[in-house]
């Protein structure tokens, strides 16, 4: 490539051939980690302190074989789990529902009842390990069985560690497990929210997840930019309540985000997202705690930029992109596995994905210094570009009246549309190089891979312990906590939480709880975005 070209990043950040002191004159004057706008990092000793989680996703079609892989994973020296749901449960449909018959457990583990998490978890003690569910339209539901599930290990609420990815915005621009309009949505996301706030301390109400923005083509300062205007609405929402002020619920709302390849963009993206919430949260809100303006981030290396051809090159991929994680500061980490283009990963490709963290914090030295690449001229200016990009991606929504009216009116559905065509375009022109896709092609047929074939019983398994549940639970118990959520449902002052934790421990089912709220709020109609 000629030296007078122009070079971007992956977003169109421009990119100089070499960087100096008059690029970044503010480097010096950036505060070290641990202080507000913690650009840095949130805390002084970065990982030294404490290592990010090592978390693998992982659900298969029975809650007895996803608690057979969590073991192993746990015993293989992960330190927490991330739960994958089957499109049912996500959806709220239970597994006897015939409009769902051909997904039960087909992309993660059916959760009809509690007597599915209770199988989930067994020998799992709730107290001791921290659960992330990738769950959004239902998050309020599976939060409630997991509260009653701990109950019935005797663990108290106030014990739990965890997550809850409970973002319905961004299903409605991205990913499509809606169930109900944004308002009421929004309503539920608060109740979960205030519910933990007050019972449930050390658990994580929110996750917002800008990762399924970035999956659906979003570039990576669309996917922070629409991800903090997200976590604006859900504060704005909490906020407006008046029940509680931000420095009382904020250090449990976390982000989550897809790491790519551009490395040093991703590390700037992680820096300048963390300055921008900080700052977003004091001026705004008027946090008067620092921890309060934490922006406390997961992230997964992988998912859409692995590449079937030439699928072992995915190795190399997921380590570069788990060392642009840690380098950003992330708090929590899960690596994809290098088969995950073909088949739910095997258990070698998910020990491998594992052993990549592993190495990487025991192995390379990258544990050892907080922000590491602080004070790099190209680093923060970098991260100067990025947030200034950021920020201009957040005033074109409220140019549209905000996050959640951009999304009614299909706005940033179409943004979103316009990048995964112009990615695809640049694919498939060569203009962005995938080595073993457009660039080193290969003729090496693909790899036998050992895919996870789903036992053909599994859901008539699932079918028949759910059909045992309705035999065997209390049916007037059954009707006075639907009735009492229903009642409620119509009365926004009402927190809808206790009542869902109140039909969790009597064995109500995803449908019955979904269907109630159905029946008075409706369901969420996609808008036309061309």
């Amino acid at each position: 490539m000629p030296s007078d070209e122009p070079v971007t990043t992956d977003a169109g950040l421009p990119v100089a051939p070499v960087y100096g002191p008059e690029d970044a004159p503010d480097a010096a004057a950036v505060p070290p980690p641990g202080v507000f706008p913690f650009t840095r990092g949130n805390f002084p000793g970065g990982y030294r302190d404490r290592l990010w989680t090592f978390r693998q996703y992982s659900g298969f079609g029975s809650a007895e074989e996803s608690n057979a892989r969590y073991r192993y994973l746990l015993g293989e020296g992960g330190t927490g789990l991330s739960v994958a749901l089957d499109l049912p449960t996500q959806c709220g449909y239970d597994s006897d529902d015939p409009e769902v018959e051909e997904e039960v457990g087909r992309v993660g583990v059916a959760l009809d009842t509690l007597a599915d998490v209770e199988v989930l978890f067994d020998g799992i003690p709730l107290d001791q390990v921290s659960t992330s569910y990738t769950i959004n339209g239902t998050a309020a539901i599976v939060l409630a069985f997991h509260v009653a599930a701990a109950e019935k290990q005797g663990v108290a609420r106030a014990r739990l560690r965890g997550t809850i990815q409970n973002d319905i915005l961004k299903e409605y621009a991205a990913r499509g497990t809606w169930i109900w309009p944004p308002r009421p949505s929004l309503r539920l996301i608060a109740d979960t929210i205030e519910f933990c706030a007050a019972e449930v301390p050390r658990w994580n109400a929110i996750s917002v997840a800008g990762a399924h923005f970035r999956d659906a083509g979003a570039t990576a300062a669309q996917e922070m930019a629409f991800t903090l205007a997200d976590g604006v609405a859900y504060c704005d929402e909490v906020i407006g309540r008046g029940n509680l002020t931000i420095d009382e619920f904020a250090p449990q709302v976390s982000f989550f985000f897809y790491t790519h390849g551009d490395f040093f963009e991703e590390i700037a993206k992680y820096r300048a997202g963390r300055r921008r919430w900080a700052t977003i949260v004091r001026e705004r809100y008027g946090a008067k705690e620092d921890r309060s303006c934490m922006f406390r981030v997961g992230c997964v290396c992988g998912g859409a930029s692995l590449y079937a051809p030439q699928a072992s090159n995915n190795v190399v991929r997921v380590a570069y992109e788990a060392m642009a994680s840690a380098l950003g500061g992330v708090q929590s980490m899960f690596t994809a596995a290098w088969d995950e283009p073909f088949a739910l990963p095997s258990e070698a490709s998910t020990t491998l994905a594992l052993r990549t963290q592993q190495v990487l914090a025991y192995e390379t030295g990258v544990a050892r210094v907080a922000d590491p690449l602080g004070g790099s001229w190209y680093v923060e200016a970098l991260t100067d570009a990025m947030e200034e990009r950021i920020v201009e991606h957040m005033d074109e929504l409220e140019v549209h009246g905000g996050v959640v009216r951009a999304i009614e009116e299909g706005v940033v559905q179409r943004l979103i549309a316009d990048e995964a065509y112009e990615l695809q375009r640049r694919l498939e022109s060569g203009e962005r190089p995938v080595v073993g896709l457009n660039r080193f092609e290969s003729e090496a047929p693909a790899p036998e891979v050992e895919g996870y074939e789903m036992d053909p019983d599994t859901r008539r398994r699932q079918v028949s312990r759910l059909a045992e549940v309705k035999r065997s639970r209390d049916g007037a118990g059954v009707r006075r906590t639907l009735d009492a959520l229903a009642g409620a449902a119509g009365d926004e002052r009402e927190n809808l939480m206790p009542l869902l934790v109140d039909c969790a421990h009597a064995y109500c089912t995803v449908g019955e709880m979904s269907g109630v709220l159905r029946d008075e709020w409706g369901e969420f109609r996609q808008p036309a975005v061309f």
